[in-house]
């Protein structure tokens, strides 16, 4: 049994020109995408993350034998969901505090950058 795709694909031919076409569109979206730089400050994690750091953390010391990321990742995002908000709250802060110092330093680096093509 082949793919699902031909299940989906209509029964009649292409004809050229519509496949130049569609090929010349993704090789333009593919030509305009931003090239990433390397040297660009990391984005900070987010609460979530933040909390996640903490719950492996914990997880592994309550069930050393684990050996499975997603077991962890479930029962971490399980957790997270059964927390109420005055318990994400100390997450939140670190979260915040952490993106303000994340668009400082960004903000040095996006003056840097446009110092060094002026």
């Amino acid at each position: 049994m082949k793919g699902l795709n031909t299940a989906n694909i209509a029964h009649k031919k292409l004809d050229t020109e519509t496949m130049k076409k569609r090929k010349a569109e993704v090789a333009l979206t593919k030509k305009e995408k931003a090239s990433k730089n390397s040297g660009a400050p990391k984005r900070p994690p987010t609460a979530f993350f933040i909390f996640m750091a903490d719950f492996r953390k914990s997880y592994k010391e309550n069930f050393p034998d684990n050996k499975s990321v997603a077991v962890v990742g479930k029962a971490g995002g399980e957790k997270w969901k059964a927390m109420s908000e005055s318990e994400k709250a100390l997450y939140v802060e670190k979260a915040a505090k952490l993106k303000e110092e994340y668009e400082k330093i960004m903000e040095e680096y996006n003056n840097k950058v446009v110092f060094l093509f002026i």
